[in-house]
């Protein structure tokens, strides 16, 4: 039995983009006409939701190129983009800045420490690695299952993530 060894890398590349295809489907879907419907008035509006799942892939830019990130000091934008082209073109330009910084990325670097903080408060501190399973990939995930409830309460068709959804029987 041939045992393949892959770069860490190479691995977090290859999730990247078979996931990345998942997520463009689910923000395909999201209907430009009502970018500002929310299901509660505690919710993000839909628009904002699919703009920050669009967003999420900058946590590898700054997991790998920061030793830290800081909530205090962080200059964060939570505006919602016009259309739904627009989400998926932030998306796609997102995605290929993670791709390259992926490939760049050496695994004494995937392997370095990487802290969250507000000021002086640390909520953590993890291997970049780890960083990037949770506030990229895991994030992404979490935000898209969030969105696949907005789409079924708009009764919009939802695709499916890992084989037909019930839309797709």
């Amino acid at each position: 039995m041939k045992i393949l060894i892959m770069s860490l890398n190479t691995a977090l590349i290859a999730e990247l983009k078979h996931e990345s295809s998942n997520t463009r489907k689910i923000l395909e879907r999201v209907p430009t006409d009502k970018l500002a419907w929310r299901p509660h008035e505690k919710s993000m509006t839909i628009g904002r939701l699919a703009t920050h799942l669009a967003e999420v892939p900058i946590w590898i830019n700054r997991t790998v190129n920061g030793a830290e990130f800081d909530f205090a000091t962080a200059n964060l934008s939570y505006a919602s983009k016009e259309s739904t082209e627009e989400i998926l073109q932030l998306f796609d330009e997102r995605l290929a800045e993670a791709t390259k910084i992926l490939e760049a990325a050496s695994e004494e670097n995937l392997n370095g420490s990487w802290s969250l903080r507000r000021g002086d408060h640390v909520y953590f501190t993890v291997p970049r690695k780890i960083n990037i399973r949770n506030f990229a990939f895991n994030h992404a995930y979490h935000h898209r299952g969030q969105l696949s409830v907005y789409l079924r309460l708009l009764d919009i068709p939802v695709p499916g993530m890992y084989g037909p959804s019930a839309d797709e029987r």
